[in-house]
């Protein structure tokens, strides 16, 4: 996706402009007509690097060596860029100490790579009604065994399904 907004040659409608040359040296403050006499000398052309700027900044380069390297500059942009993720692990009231070690494994390799996690507990039928402290018991089980300092960034919440809540890894 090139940014299409930077004039060249003649679409440069600022009068003046300061001039970056073709050795990135600053050539000064140009009557746009003498900027794009220079680049047309030099074989180049110039376009308007920074257009908001007073006066305009335009640069004596090839366009196409331009738009390859404004290319390569997103490109490199979107691969250090991290997405997290909210991973979910879902865990019923009778799992055994074994699934739970399984499940904190993971939640805590997620959260090292600095993804959200999502604690399900699932709750079937008259287990939607038992008492909100013997519920909290149940998370807690599973957040004991997690081997990373987190937070909780949404507390236990009621959810059609039981309850759910949200940890990170501190920064």
């Amino acid at each position: 996706m090139l940014k299409e907004t930077n004039n060249i040659n003649s679409q440069i409608r600022a009068p003046e402009v300061r001039v970056i040359d073709q050795n990135g040296e600053n050539a000064g403050i140009l009557p746009t007509h003498e900027a794009l006499r220079r680049a047309k000398e030099a074989g180049l052309d110039l376009i308007e690097i920074s257009p908001n700027a007073v006066p305009p900044v335009a640069k004596i380069m090839d366009y196409g060596k331009f738009q390859y390297e404004l290319s390569k500059k997103q490109k490199e942009a979107r691969t250090k860029q991290h997405i997290t993720e909210t991973k979910t692990i879902q865990v019923k009231i009778g799992t055994g100490d074994h699934d739970l070690e399984l499940k904190a494994k993971n939640a805590t390799n997620w959260l090292k790579e600095g993804h959200r996690v999502k604690v399900d507990l699932y709750l079937r039928g008259r287990a939607k009604y038992l008492d909100k402290k013997f519920l909290d018991e149940r998370i807690a089980r599973v957040l004991d065994k997690i081997g990373v300092l987190y937070t909780v960034a949404e507390g236990p919440m009621k959810s059609p399904k039981g309850l759910t809540l949200i940890i990170e890894k501190t920064k």
